[in-house]
């Protein structure tokens, strides 16, 4: 097993030139945190949300679990949508997914992985709900793909079901939800079409994003 002293070595190098680049960068950094976005996206390491959008720290709030999953009972990530929309008022929540997504695979394919069985059966949930449009693609790369598409369609739903958002938009605070892809192959994000500033706009984005994957196979 490695010791961890290269990584501290690294830390100490890029801090120093971070303050060569900018005298107060950790000043400005320290004294305040106002981003304008919350990204819920995957855990999967090459993924990271700041580098990916070429964006500084401060810039991104950032909440990240296998598979990018948005569950009613899970107070972690209920917890940092609160802190984002009541008390950092965010303009902008992004779910992002990836293509490739192991964990997204496994629920596709039924592999089992140990205790996170459990937390993907949410994914599994996505997959049979929409069984019909996985099963007219006859490649499995194909199916995989658009599983990882489905996934972000349906958790942004679950965002803006969720009571901190529907409260939120309630009292007319202003902010969107949107759900984005991103691609291991070319570090492109695409948009997907599910975006939702207000609570009675969300069935008609998500049956307009859904109908958006359906006509790609015609």
């Amino acid at each position: 097993m490695s010791d961890l002293s290269d990584l501290l070595k690294r830390n100490k190098a890029w801090a120093e030139a971070m303050r060569a680049q900018d005298r107060d960068f950790f000043k400005r950094l320290s004294n305040q945190q106002a981003p304008k976005y919350l990204w819920i996206g995957c855990s999967d390491s090459r993924v990271p949300a700041n580098q990916i959008t070429d964006m500084q720290p401060g810039e991104v709030f950032v909440h990240r679990n296998v598979a990018n999953v948005v569950v009613h009972t899970d107070l972690n990530c209920l917890s940092a949508i609160q802190f984002a929309v009541d008390l950092l008022k965010v303009e902008h929540i992004m779910v992002v997914g990836h293509y490739g997504c192991s964990g997204v695979h496994a629920s596709l394919t039924g592999v089992r992985v140990g205790l996170a069985d459990n937390w993907l059966r949410h994914v599994g949930d996505v997959a049979q709900k929409h069984a019909p449009l996985l099963d007219a693609l006859e490649l499995d790369t194909l199916r995989h793909a658009r599983l990882c598409e489905l996934n972000v369609i349906e958790q942004v739903f679950n965002v803006c079901q969720t009571t901190i958002v529907e409260d939120a938009w309630s009292r007319g605070q202003e902010f969107s939800v949107h759900g984005w892809i991103y691609s291991l192959f070319d570090g492109r994000i695409t948009d997907l079409r599910m975006t939702v500033g207000a609570r009675d706009a969300l069935a008609g984005a998500y049956q307009s994003a859904l109908a958006g994957l359906a006509a790609r196979e015609k």
